[in-house]
């Protein structure tokens, strides 16, 4: 059995850049904890994220997140903002790279896309997700998603805080 997470759902639409997740012109910054500061801040109607985003909440998002470049930076601000998981549809191959070598689980959610636009889950709405099993229950809209579980090996990486510790741990 795997732990209920629970928090708000912050929900954005298919496609989402690397630029509006952590805009380019913040790439200077090396230290992760300070990054959450710029997440979203050019991505319409989320301009406040940063500063209204509470651990525990979680990015829910349609198909292709995390799209363009393949800057660490859009993991770094999100994991560091706490918010536990993200939920999409799909992400690119990139994101996803560097979510699971950073140690922070990315639920593929089928049908997610089409959720957003029928208004079935929103901004603001309850949710609890489990990652051992993927499944996600809107407790505002009633409405419920199964996703992707998160695979052992992925929940070892995470574990271990990332692919180079778990590396360095199957060493020994």
């Amino acid at each position: 059995m795997s732990e209920i997470l629970r928090g708000r759902a912050w929900v954005f639409s298919d496609d989402v850049d690397t630029d509006l997740i952590y805009h380019n012109k913040y790439l200077a910054e090396t230290d992760p904890k300070k990054m959450p500061q710029y997440s979203f801040e050019y991505y319409p109607g989320k301009e406040n994220f940063a500063k209204e985003v509470k651990p525990g909440d979680f990015v829910v998002a349609g198909k292709n997140f995390g799209c363009g470049s393949s800057r660490e930076h859009a993991v770094y601000c999100l994991k560091e903002a706490g918010v536990p998981v993200i939920l999409a549809e799909t992400c690119s191959r990139i994101y996803y790279r560097n979510a699971i070598n950073n140690g922070y689980p990315v639920l593929f959610v089928k049908g997610l896309s089409e959720a957003i636009k029928a208004g079935k889950i929103k901004d603001g709405d309850e949710l609890e997700v489990e990652l051992g099993t993927g499944t996600i229950k809107d407790s505002t809209s009633g409405s419920a998603f199964h996703g992707d579980a998160v695979s052992d090996l992925e929940r070892d990486i995470m574990s271990a805080g990332g692919l180079i510790p778990y590396l360095k741990s199957k060493k020994k």
